[in-house]
């Protein structure tokens, strides 16, 4: 069994570990802040509109709310037959036009074979920018830098958690500029995230089932670097309406059908990855956003079966612009009715 001065000695060198990563993270942010153009809301590039994904961030930077994100799916990893609910929310602020601070956590419920659990999900706080924006190529990219507050999940099911560092990096492309040859192909976008979880110490506790009586005891949880990444492919039906011309949109490419589906996986270092596909359906209107997903596990490690998941995505600049009608720190953002290539 470890000692105590075992454990120092391990936090002091995954914090030495952790210092470079932290400062390369910095630097990503704050060289950002240097070139980085005027952004627009709702995540919107030219005519191009990136859903707003369930089971990784997008690119957008804008004021917004996620209320709720609901699932439901079992979980072999966690023991035979466990099925878990999450309804998790997030929130984002705008700090400049570019710049946003996010916050997001939830509530979990774990029914096993011999009882039920439930408790809050790690809360997480961050930035994120607005890195790269091209209008008349449809793409956007942003970078993050989050912490993962130690200790503010339960252990009831499995959330207590040391502190964490997660940088990230999040983009999109649409294909709208692509030529008449390939016409059919502009319809279509992609979009992807990569978050690296580095914990600060090697893990916390958890509640789950001995391994000799089957009571629920309370055990050491490990924790160890986490790699989050997926993409989507998204069609945008506007590319099918009047309203689109082929060049410079009159307004945001709001009102609209989003067929998409998403990939998650998430790769433990040591362990093995959890993958899930993910197809789905999106309504985006001006001040709102309703999705719903299908979950589909793509190995035994993603779950024992199919499962669903839904959200309601809030655009609280467009919903209530007294409060969220510019940014905390700076004056009002451009007139994102005239989106100019």
């Amino acid at each position: 069994m470890p000692t105590s001065d075992d454990r120092s000695r391990s936090v002091i060198r995954t914090s030495r570990l952790m210092q470079p990563i932290v400062i390369r993270g910095l630097a990503i942010c704050v060289a950002a802040l240097t070139w980085a153009p005027a952004a627009h809301a709702h995540g919107i590039a030219g005519n191009r509109y990136f859903d707003g994904t369930m089971t990784f961030d997008d690119p957008a930077v804008a004021d917004e709310a996620t209320v709720p994100n609901v699932s439901h799916l079992g979980y072999p990893t966690r023991g035979s037959g466990v099925v878990e609910n999450r309804i998790n929310w997030a929130f984002a602020r705008l700090l400049t036009p570019t710049l946003g601070l996010t916050l997001d956590s939830g509530w979990i419920h774990q029914t096993w074979p011999n009882g039920r659990t439930s408790g809050f999900d790690r809360t997480n706080l961050g930035l994120k920018y607005e890195a790269w924006r091209d209008n008349r190529h449809e793409t956007l990219v942003s970078v993050s830098l989050a912490w993962g507050i130690a200790h503010s999940g339960a252990q009831g099911v499995g959330t207590d958690a040391p502190n964490t560092v997660q940088p990230g990096i999040f983009f999109g492309k649409g294909f709208g500029d692509l030529p008449e040859a390939l016409s059919w192909l502009r319809p279509f976008a992609v979009t992807g995230s990569v978050v690296d979880e580095i914990p600060a110490a090697t893990g916390g506790r958890a509640v789950a089932p001995g391994p000799v009586t089957g009571a629920f005891e309370t055990m050491a949880s490990p924790f160890v670097e986490t790699l989050h990444w997926g993409f989507s492919i998204q069609y945008s039906t506007l590319y099918l309406t009047s309203r689109y011309t082929g060049g410079a949109p009159r307004d945001e490419p709001l009102n609209q059908w989003v067929p998409l589906v998403e990939f998650r996986f998430d790769s433990p270092r040591g362990q093995a990855t959890v993958a899930t596909a993910n197809p789905g359906l999106a309504y985006v209107a001006v001040t709102w956003q309703v999705a719903a997903e299908a979950i589909v596990p793509i190995n035994r490690a993603g779950g024992n079966g199919p499962g669903f998941r839904a959200q309601l995505l809030l655009f609280l600049d467009d919903m209530v612009p007294s409060v969220f009608g510019k940014p905390l720190l700076t004056g009002p953002a451009p007139e994102r009715r005239q989106i100019a290539w």
